[in-house]
């Protein structure tokens, strides 16, 4: 093998590895949500709904540990993993309370 095949290897294993993790992360929101991002009604561990900016692979409010988010919460003032929610699966009311606690918004 030459030096250039052996680099080439060692670069593309780490983006295939990232890419297929974006793709992984991508699916688990749709499979959760019903979409694949954006503003998106989440629950904390508490229980608490709320409305965030969910933008699979990145993380831009929130502390990413694994498939974990861990973010704000507004409605309760405090540090939690948060979870995509289905708002289909919500009542009407619970659907505009957690679209009306939306968390800090970027700058």
């Amino acid at each position: 093998m030459t030096c250039q095949t052996t680099r080439g290897r060692r670069i593309r294993r780490p983006m295939a590895a990232a890419i297929a993790a974006g793709l992984a992360e991508t699916l688990l929101t749709w499979l959760r949500s019903g979409r694949i991002g954006g503003d998106l009604v989440v629950r904390c561990s508490e229980g608490h709904l709320f409305t965030t900016i969910w933008i699979p692979g990145a993380s831009v409010k929130s502390i990413r540990l694994g498939w974990w988010r861990i973010q704000r919460c507004p409605v309760g003032a405090h540090w939690s993993v948060v979870t995509p929610v289905r708002e289909d699966e919500l009542g009407p009311r619970r659907r505009r309370a957690a679209r009306r606690q939306l968390d800090i918004r970027l700058p």
